[in-house]
């Protein structure tokens, strides 16, 4: 099976492939009541196969608003048109060995104007869920506290 394609840095990017600790988004995506879930694929090189929200280094120096707006286009297909607004959530620790890796997370609560997305090669399917049906996924370590960010619980 192939992999994640080699991450080769634009000009003025990090690559924090061998950096301990690594600044990410993690964007909770929401439509009406629901909470946008992408199934990682299993060719990414972290936590494939996993649920998670929209995910992405923050590797530049664009800010964060900049590079949610970006990681929507990408992996999404989401124009700055269709995005109602976008909120950021208390930046967080989280310790992960299995990786050794501090991920420095800024939980992100994102609000469209609709449900209608086109993924790309970082996820294989997604699901428009309640915040309650959640706990039926396999969601990535830390989840469950980008929930808690935006007072959603599961």
């Amino acid at each position: 099976m192939p992999f994640e394609p080699k991450f080769i840095p634009k000009s003025g990017q990090i690559d924090f492939t061998n950096i301990r600790r690594a600044p990410v988004i993690n964007c909770l995506v929401k439509y009406k009541d629901n909470i946008l879930l992408l199934k990682r694929s299993k060719k990414m090189r972290l936590y494939p196969g996993y649920w998670s929200g929209v995910s992405g280094f923050l590797d530049d120096d664009q800010g964060v608003e900049a590079k949610v707006r970006e990681e929507l286009k990408e992996e999404l297909g989401i124009s700055k048109e269709d995005i109602l607004s976008i909120k950021q959530g208390e930046v967080f620790e989280r310790e992960e060995e299995k990786y050794q890796k501090t991920w420095v997370v800024h939980p992100i609560f994102v609000s469209l104007k609709t449900d209608k997305i086109r993924l790309d090669w970082e996820a294989e399917e997604y699901v428009w869920a309640s915040p309650k049906e959640i706990k039926n996924f396999d969601v990535i370590p830390g989840f469950e506290k980008i929930l808690k960010s935006f007072d959603l619980m599961i």
